[in-house]
């Protein structure tokens, strides 16, 4: 699938650029030809320039000796059309998880969050128009929180889904998919790196509201649903991974455990949702089961390569839907190695 091929990813340097990375590097798929780290922050860059370089000298266990060929960093943002431009250069496949994801930050911000999720999108797609770029497939990386949303980070998520759903129709010989999942456990802004630094300051844990919950997959699982995209997706669909939710208090009291450490309601903050939804009512009847993931077919009639005749779905996919009992919270916390005891050697490298 990636055998021979030049690959970008933008917003590289990010929790999911970084497993992405690490994933392609191990070739599961084959190995590709070049990897192409397209980010704005030049110390991220470094540090990972840095690690790789570490792990060529140390182990043979991935294909570490080939990564000065292999890996290529390019200092650019996604809102600019001319770096964009010179970063797609030769390239086949695109990852594009650069965005603005803190939900807070995007209320306070709003129009920053337009020039990244939905600008710069557009101009993933505007420079493969424009200069006839010979790119097999994008895929736009989306968030559980674009699914009938109420908050700015939803809103231009969901507009980046219908920028590259339309693409399909502006770049015919290139490929537009989506994936669109919920809370990735231990990615640098959630919820349990901030438990995490709570506790180990003696708490309290701020709950917004006791009734919360949320999708939970670990980065390798959103990975996962992202390669699979790549392997099965038709032109204009959205990938969904069929994953279990959580209440967020069973999550707090899972990683406090037998600790003396108080749990305080602060209330919704700006934008947020009691609960996240994955497939709308309306998206129901274009969806259909491929596995462990849905698939949301385009709402382009002129994109959709067939129309599904039975639906996956005959209801909204929400995060009440499949809720795990507190025993299965920490079961899965343990599994990913999350309670707090677990994670003193990792912290350095899922908090920075």
């Amino acid at each position: 699938m990636f055998e021979n091929k030049n690959i970008l990813i933008t917003g590289g340097t990010g929790s999911l650029g970084k497993v992405l990375l690490k994933r392609l590097l191990a070739g599961e798929f084959g190995m590709a030809k070049k990897i192409v780290v397209f980010s704005r922050d030049e110390a991220k860059q470094h540090a990972i320039r840095m690690e790789y370089m570490h792990k060529q000298e140390a182990t043979d266990e991935v294909i570490y000796r080939k990564i000065n060929e292999i890996l290529d960093f390019r200092i650019g943002d996604v809102r600019d059309y001319h770096s964009v431009c010179d970063a797609l250069q030769g390239i086949d496949i695109v990852f594009n998880a650069a965005a603005l994801k803190q939900v807070p930050t995007c209320e306070y911000h709003p129009y920053q969050a337009v020039l990244t999720n939905i600008s710069g999108p557009e101009n993933i797609v505007r420079a493969i128009q424009e200069n006839h770029l010979p790119v097999d497939t994008v895929v736009g990386i989306s968030t559980d929180k674009a699914c009938k949303p109420i908050n700015v980070m939803g809103m231009t998520k969901a507009i980046q889904e219908r920028v590259f759903i339309q693409a399909n129709l502006r770049c015919p010989k290139t490929r537009f998919i989506c994936v669109r999942y919920g809370n990735v456990l231990a990615s640098r802004g959630s919820v349990i790196p901030l438990f995490h630094d709570q506790i180990r300051h003696g708490g309290p844990i701020t709950i917004t509201t006791p009734e919360m919950t949320r999708f939970l997959l670990s980065l390798d699982q959103a990975v996962d649903t992202v390669f699979a995209s790549v392997k099965e997706a038709e032109r204009g669909e959205t990938y969904i991974p069929r994953v279990p939710s959580a209440l967020v208090t069973d999550i707090a009291r899972a990683l406090i455990g037998d600790r003396l450490i108080e749990t305080t309601i602060m209330g919704i903050r700006p934008g947020e949702k009691v609960h996240e939804i994955l497939v709308s009512e309306e998206e129901c009847h274009r969806t259909i089961e491929h596995g462990l993931y849905y698939a949301i077919q385009p709402i382009l009639p002129e994109v959709r390569s067939f129309t599904a005749t039975v639906p996956g779905l005959t209801k909204e996919y929400s995060s009440t839907d499949n809720v795990m009992d507190y025993d299965a919270v920490i079961a899965l916390l343990k599994k990913h190695r999350l309670m707090v005891e677990d994670v003193a050697s990792l912290d350095q490298e899922l908090l920075r």
